[in-house]
């Protein structure tokens, strides 16, 4: 079955608006590993810059879990559309620049900010997570990229 040109894009536009920016699955793993960690912190920041995704303010960390096609990761998953680039291309383009903009107020305001990719998080055991995010807040050290 072919479609138009006209169904094929209000079928994009309803398979796009059903894509989460909140509760994601990445974000569900790292909350759940804090918690069951003993971490406690505050969701969506809504007095800083970006509204991160997990705030701890004891630590003085913001995690943002980013997912790896909309920030523009360099995994496979971060790959650039074929199609439709003029629209892609600066779209993408501008997340790259707000998330630069907002970690550095964030780095100003005094805040630790801790990237951890997508791609990373639903490739790794609940341990390793629990693990590494132990690691990045208590010594202060950056989430590993690979």
């Amino acid at each position: 079955m072919t479609r138009s040109k006209g169904e094929t894009a209000a079928l994009r536009s309803v398979m796009m608006s059903r894509i989460r920016s909140k509760d994601t699955k990445p974000e569900m793993l790292v909350r759940k590993a804090l918690h069951r960690l003993g971490f406690r912190f505050r969701l969506h920041g809504r007095d800083l810059p970006g509204r991160p995704d997990i705030v701890l303010p004891k630590y003085q960390v913001i995690i943002q879990v980013k997912g790896c096609f909309w920030h523009g990761h360099t995994c496979i998953d971060g790959r650039m559309p074929k199609s439709n680039r003029e629209y892609w291309v600066p779209k993408l383009l501008r997340n790259k620049e707000r998330d630069i903009s907002n970690d550095r107020k964030l780095r100003r305001m005094g805040w630790s900010v801790r990237n951890l990719w997508e791609c990373r998080i639903c490739a790794i055991s609940p341990e390793r997570l629990d693990e590494l995010l132990t690691r990045a807040l208590h010594n202060k050290c950056p989430f590993p990229e690979k």
